[in-house]
């Protein structure tokens, strides 16, 4: 039997869900759509369950890929490597594929305007969830149990919220034990250890808000600072020193900031909202791609592996991605995957552009990306000098602007704690109570670590700048006036992500929290700032548990 082959949707854009909710005929096919994958036999390969088990459990062979047990590592997602991007590219296409099959045959039940319909499941594709921009998803994501579409009949009808929730049909026993006891996946738990557990969607709603400036100043980086694969694509300890987090770190702390099962590897694939997220983390590797003509995978380690990829084997631009089928002796492989054209999508951004220049296409992006997400580094530029002087903005300023940009950089085994774990970073008072830290006026960001079991390096960063600017009272941003601030007020505290508990530092020794400090020179009439050789403050967190190893000379 010919396994299934992910060819994409038909479809034009991908259309942000904050817009995609209020296009009435594609939001009716959606959730019609969404309940039949829900609803479809969790045997079925195609189904909401089967997907999502490529991801994590239930670590079995999914449409005949690779033996019938793993190499090593228990899934197929490629997490920490090289191919993190372009692994879950024909991954969101599978999903999308099988959302607009269903969708067109619900339209095809239509009694009245059933072309109409038709056409709209024709268009239809899978939405994405813009976090950089809005962290917090529309209520139809979120909170609403239900929503009103169209039914067949014509007919204005409320009917079950399919993004709210899945419900297991059993739960599977291969399932973490944590998770045995949920019937269905629950976000930000509120009370993470009760098999009672339910989602607490105002806690979800602030532990989100928490996360924004980190998680918008950081995706703005991407562009502005990362020009390489290796520091763009994955978490992996040793980004050759870019002062930004990766693709992966930033995928991470959406992943740690939802909890429930979208904390942990094995079950996130079987929330609704994963594809939501992981539709966004695609269109961000096109327009990075946009930004960075020419620049693809880069070869790299595969670490312990995968479900079909073994230990310490080299990845490159041509390494199947399993279990992705392009055909019924192939798979789809990262070179297929540069542009989406073969996968039958696009996304907004790119709709006005008319060049064919690679040049006038980065250009485009670039000013696209400084429009939706520049907000703190217009605002940065615009307040603080080096010397603490009031300056005129960049896009206006007729002179040279040089502000130093603080940052945390955390680096740990990914995997020591043996499950999920963020750490959290604080300028201020920390509280005692571990529920109370994501309300804390004194937190920064957090560099999360989504994992399942096996060891390796990993790293990120938290972004200070800001925050020393809104909570220090200092009049400059130069080093000898901020190293000693951060002596005094610079926290931090680990926390698990499956129940929210403190994490004791000595749990995790590879931990190492550094500062370091980053000069940007903003030239008049450019886009965005120019960034000098980064300068290692060891000597702020050495001494102190989970700090610098050794202070600077």
């Amino acid at each position: 039997m010919s396994p299934f082959i992910i060819t994409g949707a038909a479809a034009p854009n991908r259309i942000e869900i904050n817009d995609f909710v209020k296009i009435e005929d594609q939001f009716s096919l959606y959730i019609q759509a969404l309940t039949a994958m829900q609803k479809d036999k969790q045997t079925n390969s195609t189904s909401h369950f089967g997907i999502g088990g490529i991801h994590g459990v239930p670590y079995i062979q999914w449409e005949a890929s690779g033996d019938s047990k793993p190499v090593k590592w228990d899934g197929y997602c490629t997490h920490g490597s090289v191919l993190f991007p372009t692994w879950h590219r024909p991954y969101v296409a599978l999903y999308e594929q099988v959302l607009q099959h269903h969708a067109l045959e619900k339209a095809k039940t239509y009694q009245v305007d059933r072309e109409r319909w038709i056409a709209a499941a024709e268009n239809l594709r899978a939405p994405y969830w813009d976090w950089a921009t809005d962290i917090i998803p529309p209520a139809e994501v979120i909170s609403l149990a239900f929503v009103d579409i169209i039914t067949p009949d014509g007919k204005r009808t409320p009917v079950e919220n399919p993004l709210l929730q899945y419900a297991f049909s059993p739960v599977h026993k291969d399932f973490p034990d944590r998770y045995k006891s949920w019937k269905t996946t629950i976000r930000h738990p509120d009370h993470p250890g009760s098999p009672d557990a339910r989602t607490d969607v105002q806690g979800l709603k602030l532990f989100l808000k928490g996360f924004q400036e980190d998680v918008t100043r950081s995706t703005l980086d991407l562009f502005n600072r990362v020009h390489s694969w290796k520091a763009f694509s994955n978490s992996t300890r040793g980004d050759d020193g870019t002062a930004s987090n990766s693709l992966e770190a930033i995928h991470d702390l959406i992943h740690f900031a939802i909890g429930g099962h979208m904390g942990s590897p094995a079950v996130a694939g079987f929330d609704p909202i994963f594809y939501l997220h992981h539709a966004n983390v695609d269109r961000l590797l096109s327009l990075w791609s946009a930004v960075n003509p020419g620049v693809w995978v880069s070869p790299g380690d595969s670490k312990d592996g995968t479900f079909t990829i073994g230990h310490g084997v080299t990845l490159d631009t041509n390494t199947p991605l399993t279990p992705f089928w392009n055909s019924s002796t192939g798979y789809w492989a990262s070179t297929d995957t540069a542009g989406t054209v073969g996968l039958g999508y696009s996304y907004p951004e790119f709709n006005e552009i008319h060049a064919n220049s690679a040049s006038a296409i980065q250009e485009s992006i670039l000013k696209y990306v400084y429009r939706q997400y520049g907000g703190s580094l217009i605002g940065l530029f615009g307040a603080v000098g080096n010397s603490g002087v009031k300056t005129a903005s960049a896009e206006s300023s007729t002179s040279e602007i040089v502000v130093y940009d603080w940052t945390t950089r955390i680096a740990s085994k990914k995997y020591e704690l043996g499950k999920g774990f963020a750490v959290l970073v604080f300028l201020g008072d920390v509280p005692e109570d571990p529920s109370a830290w994501h309300t804390s006026p004194a937190l920064v960001g957090a560099h999360a670590a989504f994992v399942n079991t096996a060891v390796d390096q990993d790293g990120g960063l938290v972004r200070l700048t800001s925050a020393i600017a809104k909570l220090s009272g200092l009049s400059s941003l130069d080093p000898e006036v901020v190293r000693p601030y951060l002596e005094e007020n610079l926290h931090w505290r680990i926390q698990a992500v499956d129940d929210r508990s403190a994490v004791r530092v000595d749990e995790i020794p590879s931990l190492e929290v550094t500062v370091a400090v980053t000069p940007l020179t903003q030239q008049p009439g450019t886009i965005f700032p120019v960034a000098g050789e980064t300068e290692y403050h060891r000597g702020v967190t050495q001494g102190r548990p989970g700090g610098a190893r050794e202070a600077q000379a």
